[in-house]
């Protein structure tokens, strides 16, 4: 038997006892940490299985399949939505086919699904749809269930009226001006015009009304949203204000199994936006 050989100090003794105990330290680290490993790869495996975890199609299913399936908005002028003949349109939709393009070769391998506001995440997470371009900000809330691209529109807040005295934010000032109930927004134009009165409304609908009948002189919302707006009411304009800047990201899921699809999603994106492919599309369908 080979006899073992310790590490001496400076004055030639032998430190047998702290050589055992570093000895004894890493051996514990390394049996802890495997122990750890074996856990979490056993609650994964259990989160998998029960189907917790985002459980979309990978990237050789859906070659296999031949088709792409996405969450898209059918109601969200101009990002997503029905023309005259009924065919979905908008610049989310737009992004989807080009996508299919890549990921397949063909501009119509792709399956697009309406989606509400409330289940554009959960159905990624449910394996109803690959991923989901549905007007969704990216939120470290959201990205603990989800995994996002990198953004494809910085959406924000902004103001739309019809009243052509107001130019400037300052024109604004003691004047009353709706906003969604409970929205972030409330919070933007408080910092930015502390001295209007602010008129809570539930609807974009009701927001119009309001305007109408004069009780405000303007909305504050959604740049995405108000640019369609302005495209069916003329008669309405964009103030060139932005209040915030927010992300709007693909929706992905999470695992290690999708990192493939993940790749391939955001090499797509960076690719649009430095062909400014993106940027065109944009100015198409008149975004800010």
């Amino acid at each position: 038997m080979k006899a073992e050989v310790y590490p001496t100090d400076k004055s030639g003794g032998w430190k047998k006892e702290v050589y055992v105990r570093q000895r004894f330290f890493f051996s514990s680290f390394i049996l802890y940490s495997s122990f750890l490993l074996l856990i979490a790869a056993i609650f994964c495996f259990s989160i998998l299985g029960t189907g917790w975890s985002a459980s979309a199609a990978q990237i050789p299913e859906i070659q296999r399949r031949g088709y792409l399936n996405i969450a898209v908005k059918d109601n969200l002028r101009p990002l997503g939505f029905k023309d005259a003949s009924g065919n979905l349109q908008g610049l989310e939709i737009d992004l989807a086919k080009r996508l299919a393009v890549d990921f397949l070769g063909k501009v119509d391998a792709v399956k697009l699904q309406p989606v509400m506001n409330r289940d554009r995440l959960s159905v990624v997470l449910d394996k109803k749809v690959d991923l989901a371009i549905a007007r969704v900000t990216a939120t470290n809330s959201r990205a603990r269930l989800v995994s996002f691209s990198v953004p494809y529109y910085f959406d924000s807040a902004v103001l739309v009226t019809k009243d052509t005295s107001i130019q400037q934010l300052k024109d604004l000032a003691k004047q009353k001006i709706a906003v969604l109930q409970n929205s972030s927004t409330i919070a933007q134009v408080r910092y930015y015009v502390p001295n209007v009165e602010l008129l809570g409304v539930n609807s974009y609908e009701e927001a119009r009304e309001r305007i109408e009948s004069s009780a405000a002189v303007a909305f504050a919302a959604d740049a995405s949203v108000l640019s369609g707006w302005v495209q069916k009411y003329p008669e309405y304009r964009l103030l060139p204000i932005k209040l915030s800047t927010e992300p709007l990201s693909v929706v992905m899921p999470k695992g290690l199994q999708y990192d493939d699809l993940r790749r391939q999603v955001n090499e797509a994106i960076a690719r649009y936006t430095v062909e400014g492919w993106l940027e065109e599309r944009i100015k198409y369908w008149g975004l800010l």
